[in-house]
């Protein structure tokens, strides 16, 4: 089939991508390969530098930080729909009392760095006479302000490039606006944008790694905390790998699940448009 945009390809274009395809592997592979030289060259895989991960109370303090990392991620992100949600329809309310605040609410939550948020709620509001602030509730009240902003306009986004004659259709059986938002538009959008959204939880879930200058103990806090033992070598390589291959395995299956999630509802759509023909 050939595409709209373009024609397709011809032998001879074939024969460059498949040239350009090799020529790219080759440079990644001679990448990779350079940076494991540098790394054995330095010393980074001696056995030194790694036999700290090798007592159990160290994989259990690494587990035990992956639990943390996930608990932020699952509380922030739930919270962060949440939000998304309801600012999302304030900033589509046909009162200007209430799109106007939900306007500026999002506007400011998406232009304050993460980090700061987190500073904000852990060093800034503790002298003010807020007590009780713990590293595990200002990751994620930073986590739920900036992401949930950001959540709102994908929310938002969504809803308005529906077609009119959707909410139409409500209005015309006599549904108020609510009802429309919430059964006919939200599921819709939720549908077309669900890859954004899926990434924004992955932006989420790594994240959690700025919890480290609070003083939370995800993996990053101490992937940090184990590279400067210096009794064992400083092992930052070996720890930051560590961290690495923890953070790019829970994306991957956060990625799978959410593939998952999409092509069931696909599925779905499909059974409830053969039903009603």
């Amino acid at each position: 089939m050939s595409s709209v945009l373009f024609d397709a390809p011809g032998p001879k274009a074939r024969a460059r991508y498949r040239i350009l395809g090799v020529v790219t592997a080759l440079v990644i592979i001679a990448i990779v390969g350079f940076i494991v030289l540098r790394f054995a060259q330095s010393g980074q895989f001696d056995e030194k530098k790694w036999h700290l991960f090798t007592f159990p109370l160290v994989q259990q303090t690494i587990v035990q930080s992956v639990g943390a990392t996930l608990s932020a991620f699952a509380t922030a992100a739930v919270f962060s729909l949440v939000l998304g949600v309801f600012l999302a329809f304030g900033r589509l309310s046909d009162r200007k009392w209430i799109s106007l605040p939900c306007y500026g609410f999002t506007e400011l939550f998406r232009a304050i760095p993460l980090l700061i948020l987190m500073m904000i709620f852990y060093y800034g509001l503790p002298p003010l006479g807020v007590q009780g602030i713990t590293p595990f509730t200002a990751v994620v009240a930073g986590l739920v302000l900036y992401n949930g902003s950001v959540l709102a306009e994908v929310f938002r986004a969504g809803i308005e490039s529906l077609p009119r004659g959707q909410s139409e259709a409500g209005y015309a059986i006599g549904l108020p606006k609510s009802a429309v938002m919430t059964n006919i538009l939200l599921p819709q959008a939720v549908r077309s944008m669900l890859p954004v959204i899926i990434s924004q939880l992955v932006v989420i879930l790594k994240d959690t790694a700025l919890g480290f200058i609070v003083t939370y103990n995800e993996i990053l806090f101490q992937a940090k905390f184990f590279g400067s033992q210096a009794q064992y070598g400083s092992p930052i390589i070996p720890s930051a790998i560590i961290a690495g291959v923890l953070y790019v395995g829970m994306c991957l299956i956060l990625a799978g699940i959410a593939k998952w999630l999409e092509g069931r509802m696909r599925r779905n759509v499909k059974v409830v448009k053969v039903a009603k023909s």
